[in-house]
């Protein structure tokens, strides 16, 4: 009987051992799969440092550029929007890049943008020399009554625009949202954007963009 006693022992002991190795399997798999939850989730937030660092390289790039050759012998740069868009439309975003360095982002559903005829984009100093100006517009229709279901319609503008700033001096830009087409025109073609350049010394153009800066707050 004892002899019985110890052979069933070893039995109970022998198929043990296979149990205790599931459970570690199991243990193993659980483990693997948060590590690859962790790892994506990881990833997820090294991409969204390197698009923030590359936004902010290229705004210091500008700045640096800017800097390294001179800001007292450089150009002067001032940006204006203006807004010739009937009441049909209502600005409710605008964003500005200057040589793919954003200068200018605001978003507003409550009319703040399409209530100011002017307002001012950029005023600084930047290199002489050859530059590109990027526009995002965004408007909302706007009516009452029968022309009501304007407010439904969405209309985007994109453009760019090249221009020289001289050294020594200053060059102001106006952007104009302006309606093309004439009233027989499709809802969704008319928003367009026109620039007009002019250049002068520095004293005055800054003279004249606080007027169309105050123009613009009242």
């Amino acid at each position: 009987m004892a002899a019985d006693s110890v052979t069933t022992g070893a039995a109970s002991t022998g198929t043990a051992a296979p149990g205790t190795d599931a459970t570690a399997s199991g243990e193993d798999t659980m483990a693997a799969g948060t590590y690859a939850v962790r790892l994506r989730d990881l990833e997820q937030r090294i991409n969204e440092l390197k698009e923030q660092i590359f936004r902010s390289k290229a705004r210091l790039s500008l700045l640096a550029e800017t800097v390294l050759q001179g800001v007292v012998a450089g150009a002067q740069a001032v940006v204006v929007h203006e807004n010739r868009m009937s009441s049909s439309y209502r600005l409710v975003k605008a964003v500005y890049a200057l040589d793919g360095a954003p200068i200018f982002n605001k978003a507003d559903e409550e009319g703040s943008l399409a209530e100011q005829e002017t307002f001012q984009v950029y005023n600084g100093s930047i290199v002489p020399g050859e530059h590109t100006l990027t526009v995002n517009l965004e408007y909302r229709g706007h009516g009452y009554g029968i022309f009501s279901y304007l407010k439904g319609y969405r209309f985007k503008v994109r453009s760019n625009y090249s221009f020289t700033a001289p050294e020594g001096r200053a060059i102001t830009v106006r952007v104009v949202g302006y309606e093309k087409g004439g009233p027989t025109a499709p809802l969704e073609e008319r928003p367009a954007i026109r620039y007009v350049e002019r250049v002068t010394d520095r004293g005055r153009s800054r003279e004249s963009d606080d007027t169309a800066a105050a123009t613009g707050n009242e």
